[in-house]
């Protein structure tokens, strides 16, 4: 602590330095000659700038009081013996605190999950020697997180300190995992050790730990699951995944309102299914006298009702099959309808579950059912997790932007009392040493870079002129000089800068985005088994396309200059372009190599066109603020692949190698290996046959008669923190950034109309002023008392009649047309019109479209003419009008 605290100091001290030293001239003024040597760095510290002075300042001021928060956070005393005196305890501050140490954690976490990626999970908890040696590597990333945990208790304390290690939320799960794992490792060990007095068996393998775990009764493998946790220790050593996360646990409060209403309606519909649809999906056609089921894939059938009948002769509909997806999908018990309830929310596969409820029992209740299910469940319950999500994130914006703003003004005024500070130690140095006042004068007066020879190089640097003294002798000196160099000079400023006004001109903009669109229609028409004719036609509009892109570049290099040229990352890709294409054109004509297909990055181009937001400010708006969201969005991804991953490994871990329960069909949807993993998890959470893969989850286990059911917890966790939380974060994050996109349109919006009602406003007062400049003497103020309110009576809207003549004989006074007004405009008609659009509707609803020749459909006819009449005779009223 002793050594931190005089950190800050050494600057007051040079500050409080000067003014000892004012009251020793006074006693002895001429042996005083000695000062004078510290006199000349005073001119040296005015031209260090000011600004880089305070920046230093507050530098050295931050970063002392870091380390002096530090200090602050760390208990006196850790593990009640360890003292911040302690060496011991000293170097293991140092070296938790010591950068290197950090990034050396986060490799070795990547790492682990490289590891656990690699791993390769076989049928029957069999294993291999890669498995072996990856086990054994386990252990020494679990020594690295162990030393690093205990590492930091000494440092920090474990609990009893407020900023303790335990304390902190992140290193929770860090102790949490490294205990798990060092648990597991202890269990294993003595589960092994158990087998070792039955017999030489028991060391016939023993390389493997790939069988299960269950010797000594307990399965270890279940408690190894735990070791996909790790990669959620890279959130701990990444702010910005801190930032997201946090952002999402906060919100979990109103999440939590929102869940219990889902649970709720997934309750009230299980109840309610279960009422009506118990035991109606055990019906199927039998063959008649055996219990074998008829069809190879077998649906739901009506043994009475109106239901689905059995097809084929002979075949009767009875109860005996175990149901859909192998006996899951059903409304038997209160847990397999909120299982069922729940799919149909989730919108995946719930119109099979409503066509076999058509099969079973017909189609006059099972549809109110469902639909209204997906309606109220879906389309209105669970879309309020995106609302929830979009405030949340509108409140964190706001924190977050106060924040700023408060921090922008602490800075402000930092540096306000830095620059005070500076100046008045310059004044005080400046007083203290009267005898250089000249001097200092002097090179104030003569700055070593005037103003305008500043103004000047930089307008050369624009220019791309580059006025350097010659080092090629006298002789290169005179021919700089000479006439035709400054004539060539001049000549070429004054091309390169009609160059550049060109190339930075609207027109020259639109012609280069209709070449590249030209560009791309010409790759985008090749097609398989294409004429001749069309390959050669291409061949030479690639070419001629390809020569004009690179007229362009060199134009644009010419008139801007390389350094301003490549600047633009639209540039630098351009070039890339053509170079590149012109590599490729070369080697192709030579026969040295077939295409490449280098051409086709020419349609990236088309990329250009967001250039147009320039022109259009809404749209530049809303492309600002979705740039402004960039940094939002690329941590969302990060937090989302770290839980595709942890999904990965723990799919890995439990269905690996178990989806082969049925050999005579091969599943695409497995965990079988680490990329095949991944692609599952993200197939579910993208909500596309989710269901499928649970119930294969739920088969690998013995499927719903056994505990197999408890696996589909995996599924639903998954679906629904993936789904419904992560995913509607980029749609919160969206809508967020559109509020501020339209904000910004509604200011730009409220300016301009302010401006031009200042200017109607203007010209309606010069208009007023001449008005009441001749009327002054006889204002038109009503006579008599005002009218009480009761009495005012709203004036009704009335429609004028169009000027102008009706079929150029009906003028607009017209009886006729006065009368089709009035009958058009009176609100019978127009509600009369709006019941016979009803009937009109219902009756085409009404149709019978296999059976047309039916009694219904020859009344429904007669009606349509009665319709068709009515509406004709509206229209000839309006046009008569």
């Amino acid at each position: 602590m002793s050594s931190n605290g005089p950190a800050p100091d050494p600057a007051p001290a040079a500050q409080e330095a000067p003014p000892p030293s004012t009251p020793t001239p006074a006693p002895a003024p001429a042996p005083k000659a000695p000062p004078a040597p510290p006199a000349p760095p005073a001119p040296a510290t005015t031209t260090i700038p000011v600004g880089a002075l305070a920046q230093k300042k507050r530098q050295q001021y931050a970063k002392s009081k870091k380390q002096g928060s530090n200090a602050n956070s760390r208990p006196q005393r850790a593990l009640f013996c360890l003292n911040l005196n302690n060496p011991i305890r000293r170097a293991c501050i140092s070296l938790v605190e010591w950068k290197p140490f950090d990034i050396f954690i986060l490799i070795a976490i990547f790492a682990n999950c490289m590891a656990l990626a690699v791993y390769i999970p076989f049928p029957e908890d069999d294993s291999n020697s890669t498995n072996h040696d990856l086990e054994t590597v386990e252990y020494a990333f679990l020594i690295i997180f162990t030393i690093e945990t205990f590492l930091k208790i000494i440092a920090y304390g474990l609990v009893m300190h407020q900023n303790a290690y335990v304390r902190n939320g992140w290193n929770m799960l860090d102790f949490v995992i490294v205990v798990i794992g060092l648990f597991s490792v202890v269990l294993e060990l003595l589960t092994k050790e158990e087998p070792k007095g039955e017999g030489d068996g028991a060391n016939t393998h023993p390389s493997m730990h790939g069988h299960g775990g269950k010797p000594g009764g307990f399965d270890v493998k279940a408690l190894r699951a735990f070791r996909v946790l790790r990669p959620l220790r890279l959130v701990s050593g990444v702010p910005s995944l801190q930032v997201v996360l946090n952002s999402i646990i906060k919100a979990m409060v109103p999440l939590l309102h929102i869940a219990l209403l889902v649970l709720f309606v997934i309750i009230i519909y299980a109840i309610i299914g279960l009422e009506l649809f118990i035991g109606k999906m055990h019906a199927t056609c039998y063959m008649p006298g055996a219990d074998l089921i008829a069809e190879e894939e077998p649906a739901p059938c009506a043994i009475s009702g109106h239901g689905r009948q059995c097809p084929i002769n002979g075949t009767e509909c009875r109860e005996g099959w175990q149901g859909p997806n192998n006996g899951i999908t059903n409304f038997d018990n209160f847990l397999f309808a909120m299982l069922t309830v729940f799919q149909c929310i989730t919108m995946e596969g719930w119109t099979d579950v409503l066509y076999w409820m058509n099969d079973a029992m017909g189609f006059e209740l099972p549809w109110v059912y469902f639909v209204s299910l997906v309606i109220f469940g879906s389309f209105f319950v669970l879309n309020l997790v995106l609302g929830v999500l979009s405030g949340e994130f509108s409140k964190e914006r706001e924190k977050a932007k106060a924040r700023g703003d408060f921090q922008k003004l602490r800075e402000k005024q930092q540096l306000e009392e830095d620059l005070k500070g500076y100046l008045d130690w310059i004044t005080q140095a400046e007083d203290i040493d009267p005898d250089n006042e000249d001097e200092a004068d002097e090179g104030k007066r003569n700055p070593s870079v005037p103003a305008s020879e500043t103004e000047s190089v930089n307008t050369e640097n624009q220019n791309g002129e580059d006025e350097k003294t010659p080092c090629c002798g006298p002789l290169c000196q005179k021919i700089s000089k000479s006439k035709f160099s400054r004539r060539w000079r001049r000549w070429n400023r004054l091309c390169r800068r009609n160059c550049r006004l060109a190339v930075k001109s609207v027109p020259f903009y639109w012609l280069v985005i209709i070449l590249v669109f030209l560009n791309t229609l010409t790759i985008s028409s090749e097609h398989y088994n294409q004429p001749l004719w069309l390959t050669q036609v291409q061949d030479v509009a690639n070419k001629v396309l390809l020569a004009l892109f690179t007229c362009e570049m060199l134009v644009k290099m010419y008139s801007l200059g390389l350094q301003a040229y490549f600047v633009s990352l639209f540039n630098r890709f351009d070039c890339f372009v053509v170079c590149g294409g012109i590599t490729e054109t070369i080697l192709v004509e030579l026969e040295i190599m077939s295409p490449l297909g280098i051409s086709v990055f020419r349609c990236v181009r088309l990329l250009r066109i967001f250039k147009v937001t320039r022109h259009w400010q809404s749209l530049s708006n809303l492309v600002a603020s979705l740039l402004n969201s960039m940094k939002s969005i690329a941590s969302l991804l990060l937090l989302l692949f770290l839980f595709i991953i942890i999904f990965s490994l723990l799919g890995m871990q439990v269905f690996g190698g178990k989806f082969n329960f049925d050999e005579t069909q091969t599943k695409r949807s497995t965990f079988d290996n680490f990329p095949q993993a991944l692609l599952t998890v993200f197939q579910i959470l993208t909500g596309e046959d989710w269901n499928a893969v649970m119930y294969d989850g739920i088969m690998a286990y013995g499927g719903p008669s056994s505990t197999g059911m408890i696996v589909c917890f995996y599924f639903i966790i998954l679906f629904i923190c993936g789904n419904y939380i992560l995913l509607n974060v980029f749609l919160a994050i969206a809508v967020d950034n559109l509020a501020d996109a339209e904000s910004l349109n509604t200011d730009e919006g409220d300016k301009k109309g302010d401006k031009k009602d200042d200017e109607k406003d203007e010209k309606e007062d010069e208009e007023d002023f001449e008005d009441n400049a001749g009327d002054e003497e006889d204002p038109d103020v009503p006579s008599g008392p005002r009218p009480p309110i009761s009495e005012l009576v709203k004036k009704e809207k009335i429609t004028p009649i169009p000027e102008g003549s009706a079929f150029f004989i009906f003028s607009n006074t017209n009886p006729v047309r006065v009368f089709c007004h009035q009958l058009i405009n009176h609100h019978i008609f127009t509600n009369l019109i709006l019941v016979f659009i009803m009937l009109s509707s219902v009756s085409l609803a009404a149709e019978d479209p296999i059976r047309n020749l039916s009694a219904r459909n020859i009344v429904l006819g007669y009606a349509d003419y009665v319709f068709t009449s009515m509406f004709t005779f509206e229209i000839v009223l309006k046009v008569t009008l």
